[in-house]
């Protein structure tokens, strides 16, 4: 559901992602000081490269690929998983040309703060603070992910209204968008469901360290992150291999509409974005830039790897940053009190 820089215009581009780095900066201070521990880097390279499957929706003639909102809120908690969810898809947009730069703070709201701010607390948490167990984390992730990816193509519909986007009627438009993406949430609510079932089987304090908010104190997540990382560099750089050709949820439903999945744009704003997004996407489409439109095995699993390997860096590191920032304030507090 990466949105294009074609499908808004530069106000609603603008707008939403100032509202985004408000979100960003909010959860930057909420964030708790293990931001940088070992789970937030390895779940940030395990979405990333798990969006790179597109898998198909019987019938329909669509893919869908999983957001990771409900996932990294389930095991690091709302805010770090909504600077999670950041880190993947501004490297995604910036290096991989998935996602328009202008749309980015739309594609950051649309995935990642109904995903972690609403669906999460709203929906996940009370399911399972009834009892946290393979049936409850299976409900739980079903209905919130559903929930949350409906909200979230609600609000593509929304965003390319406002835009004056008038090749996508609101009626139509959200007449395809919202039953594709209930298909896609409930694949989407499946997967997530059986991550974290396994993770609980695991370490069951991981998810209850999340939902409570109490730290997970001297029990080892050593077991569940070099799994991920094992199943990272697998999915990454295997499986993408297999990923749907199908459009997906936002394509198909844009070419149910106006018979194409792409739109053209005449803003100055827009073509800048694409411009500097040229210049950075130094794999795009996720695959060489020598290999032309039809891509080529190597470059879909370089690019997998690539890709997981620079949102753990760039996770690791900003939580470094936030935590060491963080670090420095309270021990000038005490000094000042002392």
């Amino acid at each position: 559901m990466h949105m294009a820089d074609a499908l808004v215009s530069p106000a609603v581009g603008g707008a939403m992602l100032a509202v985004s780095a408000g979100a960003i900066a909010y959860s930057v201070i909420k964030t708790k000081e293990d931001l940088d521990d070992k789970k937030v880097p390895v779940m940030g390279a395990f979405v990333f490269a798990a969006q790179m499957i597109n898998f198909t929706i019987p019938v329909t003639g669509s893919s869908g690929h999983i957001g990771g909102g409900i996932l990294l809120a389930a095991l690091l908690g709302p805010y770090s998983a909504f600077l999670t969810i950041t880190a993947v898809l501004l490297i995604q947009a910036l290096f991989f040309a998935d996602g328009g730069l202008l749309a980015l703070g739309c594609n950051i709201f649309n995935m990642g703060f109904y995903a972690c701010f609403i669906a999460y607390p709203l929906i996940y948490k009370q399911i399972v603070k009834k009892g946290l167990n393979p049936k409850t984390i299976t409900i739980a992730s079903i209905t919130s992910v559903i929930i949350g990816l409906q909200l979230g193509a609600f609000s593509v519909v929304l965003e390319t209204l406002a835009s004056g986007i008038t090749e996508l009627p609101f009626s139509a438009f959200v007449a395809l968008m919202q039953p594709i993406h209930l298909a896609i949430g409930l694949v989407e609510g499946i997967i997530t469901a059986a991550v974290l079932t396994f993770v609980y089987q695991m370490r069951p304090e991981i998810l209850d360290s999340a939902v409570t908010g109490k730290k997970i104190g001297a029990v080892s997540v050593k077991k569940v992150v070099t799994v991920l990382i094992v199943l990272t560099i697998i999915v990454g750089g295997g499986l993408s291999l297999f990923a749907s050709s199908y459009p997906d949820g936002l394509e198909w439903s844009m070419q149910g509409v106006t018979g194409s999945t792409e739109l053209e744009t005449d803003a100055k704003a827009a073509e800048a974005a694409a411009a500097l997004q040229e210049k950075t996407a130094f794999m795009p489409d996720y695959g060489f830039k020598s290999a032309g439109e039809e891509g080529s095995a190597a470059g879909t699993s370089t690019a997998g790897i690539v890709g997981g390997t620079l949102t753990l860096l760039l996770a690791g590191l900003s939580g470094l940053a936030v935590a060491t920032v963080k670090k420095n304030k309270k021990s000038k507090a005490v000094k000042s009190a002392a």
